[in-house]
């Protein structure tokens, strides 16, 4: 019945056959039904009062810190710069048990438990802390002991134990400590009359285990050693005496040669390294005090001889001597931390520079001077005629001391008004606005007294500025600015 017509004369529908239709008629389509989606499920509104959104503040802080380690192996790094971040590790670890631990400990004591939007109260969280810190430092001496110092020793960097001394070393050791050690150590031993020292925070000591009678008839036991910080803690050992390379040895292994030298008739039967941590966070109510930067002077006195926090010992330390510093430092056994090295790790820094080695470290970086500034004398005649981005660290920061340099003798400059953080102890800055403020000049700085760890120094600066002539202000109150 079709044949003859033409595909475009023919309407096709799924129902019925094909009818002829005449060129250019429309005929109606029949709509397809449309087909309803399927609803999608509704998503629960999660509740914000859920604890498992949240994450303590303190353990993700040390779970960063964790993460610093994992890079002391990554192999893509420098060998050098690997170390770094293992040592890295050791600097945050110290600053978590002075602030983060030190405030958990000090709410428990005083009965201030409450718990934060991840349901977890201080001393919970106290627990997971101890848990985690002491699997990550095991992990870190191992990975210092078992993959760092045989690469370092591959590259002649060796830190030499004294079961590995030569007689010629031995004999340069003890030469070292006669004439550098022993003059200025002070041992002190215990009895009634001697009680246990107040020692510094983070300070490398050692107790010393004692057999006989002393000069003066005592039969004491026991000996406290504290290492003066006025001593290197590794010490190099010149190349005629260890060959050709890198070598050093630590502080507390010559110490631990020569103990029986500083207990003249007994002889010591042990002798071990521990390294106590003290709460170091200063509590300054500023709304109660009148004089910020004296309340501040008065707290750092304090803050060296702070709650203990944390101990470090050396593992082959005996279990009654390490309980007997638990018991004097009043902190529990979970609170101690063996360890397969030296207690303070974080004074290796000295040799991660180490100038023989430039292979072993990452190429010297030199931010740049934008070319508009590099061959000008005058930096205001620039910036006269178009502003200029500086952006650090990839540019120098050396235009913005240039600036206050050529503003403290500019004629034409009547004020100076700077910020200041964390500016250094040798700070140019400060320099030129000390300059500037001896030329007459109008100088104000805010200078924010608790920058933690940095509050002795910037007091200091500020007793310079103001002696100066310059006007110092003192951050703001119930406020604390910082860098980021």
């Amino acid at each position: 019945m079709n044949q003859g017509l033409s595909e475009t004369q023919l309407q096709i529908d799924d129902t019925q056959e094909a009818l002829p239709v005449q060129a250019g008629v429309e005929v109606p389509v029949p709509e397809t039904p449309a087909v309803e989606p399927e609803a999608a499920p509704v998503a629960p509104v999660p509740s914000l009062d859920d604890t498992s959104l949240y994450i303590h503040r303190e353990l993700s802080q040390l779970q960063f810190n964790i993460r610093v380690l994992e890079q002391a192996l990554d192999e893509s790094y420098p060998l050098l710069e690997r170390l770094k971040f293992l040592l890295i590790f050791s600097s945050n670890l110290d600053e978590f048990f002075e602030i983060r631990v030190a405030g958990l400990k000090k709410r428990v004591t005083f009965a201030r438990e409450q718990a934060g939007a991840d349901g977890l109260q201080p001393h919970q969280a106290l627990a997971r802390i101890c848990e985690l810190v002491h699997e990550q430092v095991d992990r870190q001496y191992a990975i210092l002991n078992e993959v760092l110092l045989p690469e370092l020793a591959k590259h002649q960097i060796r830190f030499i134990r004294r079961r590995h001394w030569t007689a010629k070393l031995k004999a340069w050791v003890r030469r070292y400590f006669r004439d550098e050690i022993a003059p200025i150590i002070t041992p002190i031993g215990l009895d009634p009359t001697h009680p246990f020292p107040l020692l510094v925070n983070k300070s490398l000591n050692f107790i010393v285990e004692l057999e006989g009678i002393d000069a003066f008839g005592r039969d004491s036991g026991l000996a406290i050693i504290p290492a003066p910080r006025s001593l290197p803690r590794v010490i190099r050992v010149p190349e005629e005496v260890s060959g050709a390379g890198d070598h050093f040895v630590f502080l507390s292994s010559m110490i631990h040669a020569h103990a029986d030298d500083l207990f003249h008739g007994m002889r010591v039967k042990g002798c071990y390294q521990f390294r106590l941590t003290r709460n170091a966070d200063l509590s300054v109510d500023t709304e109660d005090v009148e004089d910020l930067a004296r309340a501040l002077r008065g707290e750092l006195i304090s803050r060296r001889y702070g709650d203990a926090v944390r101990l470090e010992v050396v593992d082959t330390c005996p279990k009654h001597l390490a309980d007997f510093l638990l018991k004097q430092f009043g902190l529990a056994e979970s609170e101690m931390y063996r360890v397969n090295g030296p207690v303070n790790l974080t004074r290796l820094f000295s040799v991660t520079g180490l100038d023989s080695h430039p292979e072993l470290q990452y190429a010297p970086f030199t931010p740049a001077i934008p070319k508009l500034l590099q061959n000008s004398e005058n930096i205001f005649n620039v910036i006269s005629k178009q502003d200029i981005l500086l952006m650090h660290p990839f540019e120098s920061f050396t235009p913005v001391v240039d600036l206050l340099r050529e503003a403290a003798k500019d004629p034409h400059v009547l004020a100076v008004k700077q910020t200041l953080y964390r500016s250094g102890a040798n700070s140019e800055i400060v320099d030129a606005l000390v300059e500037a403020a001896r030329n007459g000049k109008e100088v104000t700085a805010v200078i924010e007294l608790r920058a933690r760890f940095d509050e002795e120094s910037n007091l200091q600066l500020a007793s310079r500025l103001q002696q100066a002539g310059a006007v110092v202000i003192y951050g703001v109150v119930a406020t604390r600015p910082t860098p980021r």
